[in-house]
């Protein structure tokens, strides 16, 4: 076996929660525990960042700060930040407009020239977090916007692609230029940011808004239907709307993996399957047939590196049962992607249909399996955690979060095997230097030492720029390189 694959299994079979391991002096560290514990940070209606529309830089940076610290004191190892909110930009963009929810208006650069985009990367690195690029493929203008669309926004730079529908604008998923232009986007922002992952919403086709009188109202997409039966395509809408859909995903899943093969993608849809893919008892809204996301084809054809399935509902509710439900998510994934589900964790202290606290991490508890390669979750959203609702934040710190863990490595994608660290060790004052090392870079370097207790490993950011000093009751210690989709180097033993 492979010997990067034989410690990827062994990683899984051990619980994320391990703290320490007794061996003898001399042997090689235990398996790092891993599990994916991921929080989106919606900037859309300023839900999550920054607190409000127009703040000075400065304040925003702060915040940012603010909460990345948080994310990490609890014990999540991902931000998945929503870089595209609504066809616009939360970093300075040749593209699309600045984000209202950013400047205050479509179009408004900051108060001082800052890069946010850059500035969350490079301080989630910092802390060893990963940072995902949340986009929103279709939106054109939310709700809660105030103020008029800026010249370069689509809604005037290609009228011709946006639809009124309900209270919102969506570009048309069925005008090839609709599609390109995330594409665009989505490369614009590989090319120069040292992101993650990609990570794109349930928002395909909007969800449906009906009239006075209960009856769904059509999307208005009149004009590209008509050109397609023109054309001689096949009647049957809804398999033509699911077509587009299906051709957007897979043409991201390939531009980012041709752009940067080591960048994970990543789904995040409505929770229920199609209907002829449930268990008995399980009942609700279809994204097959009302969003046109056939998310189990998705799955089938390996168009992405995780899904995050959004299981908003509590464990006792029969007909959106949360264990049920991520079962059937993870045996229809013949091509073994990651399932991480999604967890509605801003339900806490809600008016109506609220959580506990207990629901969350009992939640926490279903997505952790035995044996299993893809550990993982996302909670929705940052708010609740750095609100401290119902002591989310300290509970899951102290319980499921208590001993840290690495992101689950992805072997599926093409990225040369890490090699390990270069090091220089000084015995005499125990000052260990690392150094950049041969072959790929390394996101981060873990150092495992042998202690009286046991084992104890922490993860340290590349580049590394000064001397750690050893602890002394330090008896033997290794390092590990940990490439850009998680892959481990051989171990290797500085004293």
């Amino acid at each position: 076996m492979n010997p990067q694959r034989r410690r990827w299994l062994q990683t899984a079979a051990v619980a994320p929660w391990l703290a320490s391991c007794a061996v003898l002096p001399g042997s090689e560290p235990p398996p790092l525990p891993r599990e994916f514990r991921g929080a989106w940070v919606a900037t859309v209606a300023n839900i999550d960042w920054p607190s409000r529309p127009g703040l000075p830089s400065a304040q925003q940076r702060q915040e940012m700060h603010a909460l990345l610290a948080q994310a990490k004191a609890i014990g999540l190892n991902a931000i998945v930040l929503q870089v595209r909110p609504s066809a616009d930009a939360i970093y300075p963009s040749a593209l699309e407009p600045w984000s209202e929810y950013l400047g205050g208006a479509s179009g408004r650069p900051p108060d001082a020239p800052w890069d946010p985009l850059a500035e969350w990367i490079a301080h989630a690195h910092g802390l060893g977090l990963e940072l995902h690029a949340w986009f929103n493929p279709y939106r054109a203008r939310h709700p809660s916007a105030r103020s008029a669309a800026a010249a370069s926004h689509v809604v005037n730079a290609e009228p011709q692609l946006v639809r009124a529908y309900g209270d919102q604008l969506w570009m048309d998923p069925a005008e090839p230029r609709a599609a390109q232009r995330l594409l665009d986007v989505v490369r614009d922002v590989l090319q120069r940011y040292d992101v993650d992952g990609v990570h794109i919403d349930d928002y395909f086709y909007p969800y449906p808004v009906v009239d006075a009188q209960g009856a769904e109202l059509p999307f208005p997409d009149d004009v590209p239907w008509q050109r397609h039966l023109d054309a001689g395509g096949a009647p049957g809408r809804a398999a033509w709307r699911r077509a587009q859909v299906d051709a957007l995903v897979e043409r991201l899943h390939r531009d980012v993996h041709a752009a940067k093969p080591w960048v994970r993608v990543g789904v995040s849809p409505f929770g229920l399957p199609r209907p002829d893919r449930r268990p008995p008892g399980i009942a609700g809204f279809s994204q097959y047939d009302k969003l046109h996301a056939d998310v189990e084809r998705w799955l089938a054809e390996g168009w992405l590196d995780y899904l995050a399935p959004q299981l908003y509902w509590p464990i006792a509710q029969a007909p959106q049962a949360f264990a049920v439900l991520q079962q059937t998510w993870r045996e229809g994934n013949p091509q073994r992607r990651h399932i991480w589900p999604g967890l509605f964790t801003s339900r806490l202290g809600a008016e109506r249909n609220a959580y506990d606290a207990a629901e969350v991490l009992a939640q926490v508890a279903l997505t952790r399996h035995a044996g299993a390669v893809d550990d993982g979750h996302l909670h929705f959203s940052m708010a609740a955690l750095l609100q401290d609702r119902d002591g989310i934040a300290g509970r899951l710190r102290q319980g499921p979060y208590a001993q840290a863990a690495l992101t689950p490595a992805t072997p599926w994608l093409d990225e040369p095997p890490p090699q390990p660290p270069a090091h220089a060790w000084q015995p005499r004052t125990r000052e260990l230097m690392l150094k950049p090392g041969a072959g790929a870079p390394l996101r981060q370097v873990v150092l495992w030492t042998l202690q009286a207790e046991g084992w104890r490993w922490q993860a340290l950011p590349m580049p590394q720029g000064k001397a750690l000093r050893m602890a002394a009751n330090a008896r033997t210690a290794w390092l590990i390189g940990i490439g850009r989709s998680g892959l481990e180097s051989r171990a290797v033993q500085v004293f």
